[in-house]
């Protein structure tokens, strides 16, 4: 009897926490209503199951009961009773499915008017892709990804020059009009996910998927990727606006073509020695670092990293955070570097300077160390500390080792990565919570010194 009564209760307090609970869907914010009335009618007729198959049983075990003057009855089969489950089944199964097959053929057929818009999925990032003033996506492959062409754009094919290239967390749509987001991974299984609007698809390697929506809803939603896609999965984030005309047209005036970013002329070593002598007075005349003045080493470093973290000082995204006092220091040294070209001037002479380890200044545990680094930073880092740019991870080998132990605390207590657009930053500020105190910090450092 105590049976009967659990699973009675059970089926009492199963529908209790469906109908009170406070978790439920989010507001839906494109035109997808009919993918919630396939999960409404899904819990509908899974939910009839679930209470007449455990209320049966109940049934059963309470009918049918241990009684000593009464023998079980052996049948073997029972067509009535087969044609009624195979006939229920059947009606429950066609339930579950047809509401999902009219779905689907929905999300299939794109509408004419959509406007094209390409997601890519990397470990652990997005990039987005827009048409430009032609209204055409240009084609795009892995052939042709490199550090200054990231999302692989085809350099030969007219109509991607004026493609605007966003490698940056944030996308946006226009409200109330249709879009395709064709979908694209380099590395490995992803899969892009609003909860909102309802929709979703995996990325696959090698083929381009697609879905299409509307959104309905101005406001901003959480992209996530619902593929797990490795060590950094759970920091694969980024953000989704929809916004009203104007701000939409604004933000699409701000971003920059494909042609743009190609167009920056190499760096000059020549004309870049001049400039760097602002730099040599911290860093050293051959990029050596200083401690004294709480300069890191230069030499070394990877070009793509150089100017990434001298653009974040003259924005704003580095240096401007209240206990970041030398990263104060550089910001203004960063602004005299007037433009790209310079920038490029000032790297390329960098790249001349005898790359030298720098001196060894932190001890730890070895043993300890090596396990961190290769549970967490050699995933982005490399085996061999030298840096993986496509991961937008610098190389750590040979460098200043009391700078990485200052930035690695930095990441950890929100001093760096905390500005929303500093998109690697953000990811660090996760990873290196597996560092617990300044003795793992050092322990970790201490090993990358091995690896010079």
């Amino acid at each position: 009897m105590a049976f009967v009564v659990s699973i009675v209760l059970l089926v009492i307090i199963s529908i209790a926490l469906q109908l009170f609970t406070p978790w439920w869907l989010q507001p839906i914010a494109s035109n997808w209503s009919g993918i919630d009335a396939t999960i409404d009618i899904t819990m509908w007729v899974t939910g009839f199951v679930f209470v007449a198959v455990n209320l049966f049983l109940a049934y059963c075990v309470y009918r049918y009961r241990y009684d000593k003057n009464r023998r079980a009855n052996y049948e073997p089969e029972n067509k009535k009773l087969e044609v009624w489950l195979t006939g229920f089944t059947a009606i429950g199964v066609a339930a579950l499915l047809t509401p999902g097959l009219f779905v689907w053929a929905s999300f299939v057929n794109v509408p004419e008017d959509a406007v094209k818009v390409e997601v890519v999925g990397q470990q652990w990032q997005w990039a987005f892709r827009y048409p430009g003033a032609d209204g055409v996506l240009g084609t795009a492959d892995t052939a042709y990804v490199s550090p200054r062409n990231p999302l692989g754009v085809n350099p030969n094919d007219p109509f991607g020059q004026d493609d605007l290239v966003v490698e940056d967390k944030e996308m946006h749509l226009l409200m109330n009009q249709n879009v395709q987001l064709l979908l694209r991974s380099k590395d490995v299984l992803h899969d892009y996910t609003v909860a909102p609007f309802r929709v979703k698809m995996d990325m696959v390697p090698g083929s381009v998927s697609y879905m299409w929506l509307e959104p309905t809803l101005a406001g901003s939603y959480d992209i996530l990727c619902e593929e797990h896609c490795g060590l950094g999965h759970f920091i694969m984030r980024g953000t989704v606006f929809v916004d009203e005309q104007a701000d939409y047209d604004a933000w699409i005036a701000a971003q920059t073509t494909f042609a743009e970013t190609q167009a920056v002329a190499e760096g000059n070593a020549q004309a870049g020695q001049a400039n760097y002598a602002i730099c040599s007075a911290c860093h050293g005349v051959n990029g050596e670092g200083n401690l004294a003045l709480n300069a890191p080493k230069l030499a070394g470093q990877e070009d793509w990293y150089l100017r990434q973290q001298i653009r974040y000082y003259k924005s704003g995204v580095r240096g401007t955070h209240p206990d970041d006092v030398y990263g104060a220091q550089m910001a203004p040294m960063a602004a005299t570097l007037v433009n790209d070209a310079v920038i490029n001037n000032v790297i390329a002479y960098i790249g001349t300077l005898p790359d030298n380890a720098a001196p060894e200044t932190v001890t730890g545990d070895l043993a300890n160390g090596a396990d961190l680094y290769n549970s967490t930073c050699g995933t982005c880092h490399g085996d061999d500390g030298s840096g993986i740019w496509s991961l937008h991870a610098p190389a750590l080998a040979g460098m200043t080792d009391w700078y990485l132990v200052r930035q690695l605390q930095n990441f950890k207590s929100g001093v760096r990565g905390a500005h929303p657009q500093d998109q690697q930053g953000y990811q660090m500020t996760a990873m290196v919570s597996a560092l617990e105190g300044d003795e793992a910090i050092n322990d970790v450092v201490a090993y990358i010194n091995t690896l010079r």
